[in-house]
């Protein structure tokens, strides 16, 4: 029998700064690899497990946080082209390997002689003379075997095994579907009144989306988010429109081999039937246990009380998109406003209002300069610079690479951002890590390792030669996205488990959605919003009208987000669910959604929630730490600068820093004084009293 093998360009980072050399990494290598890193993972926890010295801290917990170097720098690389380049035979493997690593997990997860250690220290750990960290990374070790079933008997033990494979392959086939429904659609156009209405940006991106599908001197509206709903906001053709969105919000739920309701009602159920199996009466209960929130009753109360102020808001706005109906008129166009309506008539009214449009700002708002932005927010708060490394051999030709250096000029993260849509790549924007920082000595002689993040967006390409223009959402989305890279960038802890990200659920997003704040500071914008043709700033007044604007069709943004929330938590509160689309629709009934307006994410490609179950019972998670990063930035508006250098020295120590080294709750503190109430995060959107 021939020996499995590691791929040394899959675990041999000798790129600059210690990446991966991108260029050395082969599909083909992957199979192999995985198979080989699991087995080298799995004798490690034998020889942790088997042990015959006492159980300590050090030979049992530190030897955990080190132990499977190869199965993550494998698992890093691999997930990283599963999202952002995928293509048939990483689709294959992935469907392989998802259900093979829940597996390889659930082992662990079980083993007696292992949790039998872990168990003798976390009983003893009074008498441990551990420090807040080490505590608090026992504590996470001691939980996770306890909801891994250590506690289960054998049958149960076997139960919970086979429904965590099971849900992982489920998960991965959920997250292809939805990509292959964004690929496999297109509406192409041609030169014409099918264009009416839509800018000269649109239009490029519409063409280069078209040239990706082959179709050259045509136009494509693809169901990426960065064309779609400029598209909605913009084109004149309200059949078109009606026809775009209708593909767009039917994603998942096309009936056929895409179709995921049948998987959303397998989840579901397998869902419950393992929180039963650990002792809890839902899911929801089970998910939140090690959270802010800690309860299904306090994030309901929280998404309620949002809802009804947002639902009264997005009803007065309602109204004034019907008010114009001598517009509507005018255009023979008698009709309701309907969700491929409002967009563009809000945009209308938009105009009306604050005298400003979205394709007015749009010219101001290069990524280039919000890239630049970024880091220099970045450097005036906490002291990093970013250096674009020219040449360095990527996943793909769009990703740039930056070192991230401290005042003293050492090297401290490397950052990797790929901004640009494609159809290899699956929609939304996210964070992510090829390895996070820590202290700890391992086992080649280096000690401790240096962040290695990257940013995944997906705005539309520019033709070549054109800059790059976001919308101001796009904006934000980049300044979110940063928030969560410097997380884990700026992170400064001892144990690998506590880095970076590595908090509950509801505190993830704070540094995140924080962050965003520093784009509408003036003295940002009046620095980098610049025209891409003149140069100039914008003007002071277009700049007071979009502050000015930051409140408007709240209502609408507020309802999209919460009634998301309310379904996710409605499906993770109750038990199976014959008809996910029938609890779906009996959800957005009770609580009253405008017929105006659908959900954010519809349940057949909610893909935060069923696409594994990193945000399932918590998607209500942003509006949670929604309410502290609204009440954080305060700290600093307070003062009078939003750059206030103790301010940001606290930020950086007690929250950026930190990770899950520290109880969110007493960081938090740490950082304010005070938990916050909702007011400040009301009042931001334009929905307090």
């Amino acid at each position: 029998m021939t020996e499995t093998r590691i791929d040394p360009a899959l675990v041999e980072w000798s790129g600059p700064g210690g990446l991966p050399r991108f260029d050395l990494v082969r599909d083909e290598a992957f199979a192999e690899s995985f198979d080989a890193a699991l087995a080298a993972h799995e004798a490690e926890i034998d020889a942790i497990a088997n042990d015959p010295e006492a159980p300590t801290f050090e030979n049992t917990v530190v030897a955990l946080e080190i132990a499977g170097d190869a199965l993550s720098r494998v698992s890093a690389l691999f997930w990283s082209r599963a999202g952002a380049n995928t293509n048939d035979t990483i689709q294959a493997l992935e469907r392989d390997i998802a259900p093979k690593m829940s597996r390889h997990y659930s082992k662990i997860g079980t083993n007696a002689a292992l949790f039998k250690r872990i168990d003798a220290l976390w009983e003893s750990r009074a008498g441990l003379n551990l420090s807040l960290e080490q505590v608090r990374v026992l504590e996470r070790h001691w939980k996770g075997f306890v909801k891994s079933g250590a506690k289960l008997e054998k049958t149960g033990q076997e139960r919970l095994s086979a429904i965590n494979e099971t849900l992982a392959g489920l998960g991965a086939k959920f997250g292809q579907n939805v990509l292959a429904d964004e690929k496999n659609w297109a509406l192409v156009l041609d030169e014409g009144e099918a264009l009416d209405g839509l800018p000269d940006f649109l239009k490029d991106a519409m063409a280069a989306a078209a040239r990706e599908r082959g179709e050259d001197g045509r136009y494509a509206v693809t169901l990426s988010r960065s064309i779609i709903e400029p598209f909605l906001t913009f084109s004149a053709r309200r059949d078109l429109r009606e026809q775009a969105f209708r593909a767009w919000v039917a994603r998942g739920e096309n009936a056929g081999e895409t179709d995921n309701r049948g998987i959303v009602k397998e989840t579901l159920a397998l869902r419950a039937e393992k929180a039963g199996l650990l002792g809890y009466g839902n899911f929801a209960a089970l998910k939140l246990d090690n959270t802010m929130a800690k309860t299904p009753e306090a994030v309901n109360g929280l998404l309620m009380q949002v809802w009804e102020k947002a639902v009264a808001r997005a009803r007065e706005e309602e109204a004034e998109l019907a008010a114009l109906a001598a517009l509507i008129a005018e255009e023979g166009r008698n009709h309701e406003v309907m969700p491929w309506d409002w967009r563009y008539y809000a945009e209308k009214l938009r105009a009306k209002k604050f005298n400003f449009s979205e394709a007015e700002l749009k010219p101001y708002l290069q990524l280039e300069k919000v890239i630049e932005a970024c880091f220099d927010v970045a450097e005036r708060l906490f002291g990093i610079r970013a250096i674009e490394q020219k040449g360095v051999p990527v996943y793909h030709p769009d990703v740039r690479v930056f070192e991230i250096r401290d005042r003293e000029d050492r090297l401290v993260a490397m950052f990797l951002g790929d901004y640009f849509a494609r159809s290899s790549k699956r929609s939304g924007a996210w964070m992510s890590s090829y390895q996070s920082q820590h202290r700890l000595p391992l086992p080649n002689g280096a000690v401790g390792e240096l962040p290695i993040i990257y940013n995944v967006c997906n705005f539309a390409k520019p033709a070549e030669g054109k800059p790059a223009l976001l919308s101001l959402d796009d904006a934000r989305t980049l300044f979110h996205e940063f928030g969560h890279a410097l997380h884990g960038m700026l992170s400064n802890v001892t144990y690998p488990s506590v880095s970076g990200t590595g908090v509950s659920r509801d505190f993830v997003e704070l540094p995140s959605q924080l962050y965003e704040h520093w784009l509408t500071v003036p003295e940002v914008l009046t620095r980098y919003a610049v025209h891409y043709q003149t140069g100039e700033a914008m003007p002071q007044a277009l700049l007071d009208k979009v502050l000015a604007a930051r409140t408007f069709n709240s209502g609408f943004a507020t309802v999209e987000f919460t009634s998301s929330a309310l379904v996710d938590m409605a499906f993770h509160t109750r038990g199976p669910v014959e008809d996910p689309m029938a609890v779906q629709a009996e959800v957005l009934e009770k609580i009253g959604l405008p017929a105006s307006i659908v959900m954010r994410h519809a349940t057949p490609h909610f893909q935060h929630v069923f696409s594994g179950d990193g945000y399932s019972a918590g998607y209500y998670s942003y509006m949670w730490s929604e309410v502290l990063d609204a009440d954080a930035f305060s700290a600093f508006t307070e003062t009078g600068d939003a750059f206030n250098p103790v301010m940001a020295e606290r930020l950086k120590t007690y929250i950026y820093s930190v990770g899950g080294s520290v109880d969110p709750e007493d960081a938090y503190k740490a950082f304010r004084g005070k938990l916050p109430s909702p007011e400040a995060m009301l009042e931001k959107k334009g929905l307090a009293a």
